[in-house]
């Protein structure tokens, strides 16, 4: 399968996504030449805001090849992924990401991923969310014993 079957195949699960009651977002996994991981949107299906076709991508894909690194893995998404989604491949150590429509298109529409890029670039006091910190000092409990795990598994 060459990059435009892998893309195509995205936008067609984009097409079902619309026909199944979700958004319009499609993404496969491609690894070794070969399609591991498939995701549609189901945020509204699932009730579950997490449900983006990249992270339902991604869990498939780990979830097939038993691991949580995707190093060497290639994602072909429908459309540019918003700030969680590109976290999540991010985290997966996936190697590249291929996109149809773009951020601006998305927001033409009423998704505006545009508006979380912007407001991940600003300083905590100037988000609409507001963020703030309480325990600190015996939050860290949490991070010493993850350093001193001697069978911690690193991602």
């Amino acid at each position: 399968m060459s990059e435009m079957d892998f893309m195509r195949r995205a936008i067609a699960l984009s097409c079902e996504a619309v026909e199944a009651g979700g958004g319009p977002f499609g993404a496969v996994i491609v690894k070794d030449g070969r399609i591991v991981g498939e995701g549609v949107n189901r945020v509204v299906p699932d009730g579950d805001p997490t449900a983006h076709a990249e992270v339902v991508a991604i869990r498939d894909a780990c979830k097939k090849l038993g691991s949580h690194v995707l190093e060497g893995a290639v994602v072909y998404t429908s459309c540019e992924p918003c700030p969680m989604c590109l976290s999540a491949a991010w985290w997966a150590r996936v190697s590249a990401i291929v996109y149809g429509n773009d951020r601006v298109q998305a927001a033409e529409i009423g998704f505006d991923d545009d508006a979380l890029y912007r407001e991940v670039a600003l300083p905590l006091p100037a988000r609409t969310l507001p963020l703030r910190r309480l325990a600190a000092d015996e939050a860290l409990e949490g991070f010493r014993r993850w350093q001193a795990k001697p069978d911690k598994v690193r991602y």
